[in-house]
């Protein structure tokens, strides 16, 4: 069951919020404050209160009888000590905690733009004494754990609520994960649990965490694109996928490099209101469409970010109900919250001209996220970009093992008329999805929005009088982002560091996810090259027995 996080809880590791000299001396918050510290506190606040009463009162009467006020007696100079010392103790004893709650509360999308790129991550947190490994439950549970156990068994306590009430991430999810051992009665071995930071997932990646999921990240290149050097990580579990994507890029090396282009670059969302009638519904059409009043949404969608700024608005009409599609840039973010929140403000703003619009829901499928659809194909969403490259007729040869004839008649029957015959939307392509999704893994991004992502057509020409090869892939609607989501965690975030793009560009905002962007195109177009050779050359099956099945002859198989 998912339940939604409402607060964040500071990480296992985060410094102390009370005052002390030691792991003894520390309060953590929700503690109930020791009997000497509760007087202490009791004292100094007094003293506070009584030395700013009596300076007031002093400085009244100065003023009255025109008395300078930086004529002190020994009372008044009692009294400045005693306020200050006391403002100094409550400061240091409250002022800390809560800017350190301040600060662990903010997770604004936004905010995400301000971490510098260089920033180190947060140590990772110490081994909780719970589980000890990642395989069974130690011999003896501490009894405050044993009767937090029984009672997330017994169904007294929510599971989702271990977080906030034990202010221990790491702590949670172990008690958590003892808890569904003991429902189910089943070991969970192979699921690790020591080694993460479950801190870094809360409020905003995973909830009810039991462990994490290995993945092995590979690495293809270099990808020689539009003069840059680059080194792609993979996280997949598909043999042959890195070997085959590291072959097309060295074929593109040697041919001299590939060059991308981002020609579009707007998000989508697409709320849908249904009114009294059709011609309502039209008049709001007709409004939002109308090029005289954009800059006016333009300014209340702007209002909700810094880096959100609206594009555009297209309608469609399904009876007296009005699918409304905003596209608007975000920055180096992937922008659906920004496009979420800029949509809203402009839907209160009609509501005042337009009170009989029933909002039926922020998104209405028009936009269309995580679903392929025709409306991303045709318009776009994220960023559309065609990564190009012309082989070399030398290379086609040795390092693809084939000849540009083959794959340009390889590609128009597979790619081209196959797809057709299957009624492919935007699938017009060898195994685009493939790449797009090991590279989402790896970097952090949103592995369900791979669906409109992989939306690509791929165009093989034989050029220079048939020696050479023209390749190209055209992707309307790649969907990445450099900050925000997973990509703050720290496998993900190496990975972006590994291509350069790690976190917001603060020079030139959004050029970070643009070059993630082109970096995903110019991968999908080395893994098209080579898998369409391999299938060209008949060499597929060969080389997935090499990499990827067994060689046995399964006939001879007891």
């Amino acid at each position: 069951m998912a339940v939604e996080v409402r607060r964040r809880v500071p990480a296992p590791h985060a410094a102390p919020r009370g005052r002390g000299t030691g792991e003894k001396g520390r309060v953590q918050a929700g503690d109930a404050l020791p009997l000497p510290i509760r007087h202490t506190n009791l004292i100094f606040s007094a003293l506070f209160a009584a030395s700013l009463a009596y300076l007031m009162r002093r400085w009244r009467e100065k003023i009255r009888t025109s008395t300078p006020l930086h004529v002190v007696g020994l009372t008044e100079i009692f009294a400045i000590c005693g306020l200050v010392a006391s403002l100094i103790y409550l400061l240091s004893f409250f002022g800390i905690a809560f800017v350190q709650s301040v600060v662990s509360n903010s997770d604004d999308e936004d905010e995400d733009f301000l971490i510098a790129s260089g920033q180190k991550p947060a140590p990772a947190p110490q081994q909780c004494a719970l589980l000890q490994s990642a395989g069974a439950a130690p011999e003896k549970m501490p009894e405050e754990d044993e009767e937090i156990v029984a009672g997330v068994v017994a169904g007294k306590i929510p599971s989702y609520v271990l977080e906030t009430r034990l202010g221990d991430c790491r702590r949670a999810a172990g008690i958590r994960r003892e808890a569904l051992r003991r429902i189910t009665g089943r070991e969970i071995d192979g699921l690790p649990l020591d080694g993460f930071d479950y801190a870094s997932i809360l409020g905003q990646c995973c909830e009810m965490p039991v462990g994490y999921v290995q993945l092995p990240v590979g690495v293809a290149g270099p990808l020689v694109l539009d003069g840059r050097r680059l080194y792609v990580p993979m996280a997949t579990t598909e043999g042959c996928l890195i070997a085959s994507t590291n072959r097309g890029c060295k074929a593109i090396a040697e041919s001299g490099g590939a060059s991308s282009v981002v020609y579009r670059d707007g998000m989508t969302r697409a709320p849908v209101a249904r009114f009294p009638s059709a011609r309502r519904a039209a008049e709001l059409k007709g409004f939002l469409e109308d090029p005289a009043n954009f800059d006016t949404l333009n300014v209340v969608f702007n209002r909700s970010s810094r880096f959100a700024r609206l594009q555009g608005v297209k309608c469609a009409m399904a009876g007296r109900n009005l699918y409304m599609r905003f596209t608007c840039s975000t920055g180096d973010a992937m922008g659906m919250n920004m496009v979420s929140k800029g949509v809203q403000n402009v839907l209160d703003y009609l509501q005042d001209d337009f009170p009989d619009m029933d909002v039926v829901s922020i998104s209405g499928n028009f936009c269309s996220d995580k679903k392929s659809a025709a409306v991303n194909w045709i318009e776009g969403r994220g960023k559309s970009v065609v990564c190009e490259a012309v082989i070399r007729e030398e290379v086609v040869r040795k390092v693809l093992k084939t000849n540009v004839q083959s794959l340009v008649e390889l590609n128009v029957i597979k790619n081209l008329a196959g797809s057709a015959v299957a009624g492919a939307l935007g699938g017009f392509n060898a195994h685009a999805s493939n790449i797009v999704t090991a590279i989402f893994i790896a970097t952090g991004q949103d592995p369900a929005q791979n669906v409109e992502s992989s939306q690509c057509i791929t165009m093989l020409e034989a050029i220079n009088d048939g020696r050479d090869l023209h390749i190209s892939v055209t992707m309307p609607s790649i969907e990445v982002g450099t900050v925000g989501g997973g990509t703050q965690l720290a496998s993900q975030s190496a990975c972006l560091d590994l291509l350069g793009v790690k976190g917001a560009n603060r020079e030139s905002p959004g050029s970070n996810a643009r070059l993630l962007a082109t970096v995903v195109a110019g991968a999908v177009l080395a893994g098209e090259l080579s898998l369409i050779s391999a299938q060209a050359a008949g060499h597929l099956v060969q080389s997935h027995m090499k990499y990827n099945r067994s060689s046995r002859d399964m006939s001879k198989v007891a």
